[in-house]
């Protein structure tokens, strides 16, 4: 017997790859962390587990990678004075209440938007924190680390950073921007202290300028070079809207992209968040760099921001992920609701046959890792890391759907939560409910927080 192990018994619809047929009555036991072995005849001696979890009624499928985020922005979730707004005039007014982030809302900010994702099979984040307020009390990323460890997920949080204000040309706050020698600093102390190179870490760090209009060329150039000297992912937003455009030609005289050239913020380690307005060329120029985008579907309607041209970059090769983006731009970290909505956007413009249900699972799956830098994570093979995400099929909401149970994740039901979530090999959502944390208290911790950030921002 092995000293920790899991075995699903029965699975009713295993997706092991996007690119291949599912498999129907197989086992699987899990230890040490991956898929030990697929038994496809389901004979497997169930004696040897420390657990066996009846999957019956279930589809499996890999954990889902979310690879843009904002976790502090759970605190301000549907605030009415920016519910119709567009990007910069909802930042102006958001950054006035974020500035007021403590350490305890960083923790439960963080526990809020990781149990979101958890519970909607999502087994792999990072998260794009930038705001750094004069005066913050605590560790920042250590806050995180700490939220992400009692949850169970796995993490790969940016160090993000902001050095042009208001005074300089730029959205932010005086005191939420940080000089570029703190930043590179503080940057590296973070890769130091937390950064895991190995393909199945728990712990992984990227750096991450914010955007254009809230960062100096120099802090783009000095953060390329410092990830590149340590081997970590680099991020940043960047083409989410024409007011960018506009803002790039005029502050820097190019567009974003080759703004992003000028500052060595490009290439098969570079992921950007949005994407929407590269032209033709630009597109070009993504796929002969190998660099990857963060594709926000959710975000983009939510703030009018426009649609991501996914198929013509899959088409040239562009490596692109899913990702939920910050809770006051989505309202919510609903992993697989964000799947769906990647798939349904296409069709708006390119019709029924835009995307196919396979090819944002895989978005959703192996390429979000391959952006993370995770190896071996995205696919359910034996060797594999153990990331499942498995969900009840066999409710009312499926009746009629089954003829095709994976797609029927994104088409049919009327919620988005598992049954159970592994990462690790640790079961963390156990019959719907976290383990890390009882919901109610996270309730009644995150909601005190946000009440009282808004308050002081009045």
């Amino acid at each position: 017997m092995y000293d920790h192990s899991v075995i699903l018994k029965n699975i009713y619809c295993l997706m092991t790859d996007t690119a291949k047929e599912t498999i129907k009555g197989a086992d699987m036991l899990i230890t040490d962390g991956v898929v030990k072995k697929i038994d496809l005849e389901g004979k497997m001696d169930y004696k040897s587990a420390t657990r066996v979890i009846d999957c019956s009624k279930h589809v499996v499928i890999p954990g889902l990678v979310n690879t843009h985020h904002h976790f502090f922005q759970t605190m301000t979730r549907n605030h009415p004075a920016v519910q119709n707004a567009e990007l910069f005039d909802w930042l102006r007014f958001l950054y006035n209440v974020w500035k007021n982030i403590d350490n305890e809302g960083v923790y439960y900010s963080s526990l809020l938007a990781m149990g979101e994702l958890l519970k909607t099979g999502c087994t792999l984040t990072t998260d794009h924190h930038y705001l750094y307020p004069q005066g913050f009390d605590g560790d920042l990323m250590a806050t995180q680390f700490e939220a992400a460890d009692r949850l169970g997920i796995r993490f790969s949080p940016t160090r993000g950073s902001m050095s042009l204000s208001e005074k300089d040309g730029g959205l932010p706050p005086d005191s939420v921007v940080q000089t570029d020698d703190k930043i590179l600093a503080d940057s590296e102390r973070v890769i130091q202290q937390f950064h895991d190179p190995s393909p199945l870490a728990m712990h992984k760090v990227v750096l991450a300028p914010c955007s254009p209009f809230t960062v100096t060329k120099e802090i783009m150039r000095d953060s390329a070079r410092l990830a590149r000297k340590y081997g970590v992912q680099l991020h940043t937003h960047l083409a989410e809207t024409f007011d960018e455009n506009d803002f790039c030609l005029e502050m820097f005289g190019v567009r974003p992209l080759a703004l992003m050239e000028e500052c060595e913020l490009i290439g098969p380690d570079v992921f950007y968040a949005h994407g929407i307005h590269f032209n033709d060329e630009e597109l070009k120029i993504l796929a002969q760099a190998g660099s990857s985008v963060a594709h926000c579907p959710s975000s983009n309607m939510r703030l009018g921001s426009g649609i991501c041209r996914v198929p013509e970059m899959l088409a040239l090769g562009i490596n692109v992920g899913i990702a939920v983006d910050g809770s006051a731009s989505n309202d919510s970290s609903d992993m697989l609701g964000e799947v769906r909505n990647a798939l349904l956007l296409q069709r708006v413009l390119n019709g029924a046959a835009a995307l196919t249900t396979r090819q944002v699972f895989k978005m959703a799956t192996e390429n979000g890792a391959k952006m993370l830098n995770f190896g071996k994570v995205g696919k359910l093979e034996e060797g594999w890391a153990a990331d499942m995400a498995i969900f009840d099929v066999q409710r009312l909401p499926y009746a009629g759907a089954l003829s095709d149970p994976v797609a029927a994740l994104i088409f049919c039901g009327d919620d988005h939560n598992t049954d159970y979530t592994i990462v690790n090999g640790q079961v963390v959502v156990d019959k719907g409910q976290l383990i890390g944390i009882e919901e109610e208290e996270l309730f009644e911790k995150a909601n005190g927080v946000s009440q009282k950030m808004l308050a002081k921002a009045e």
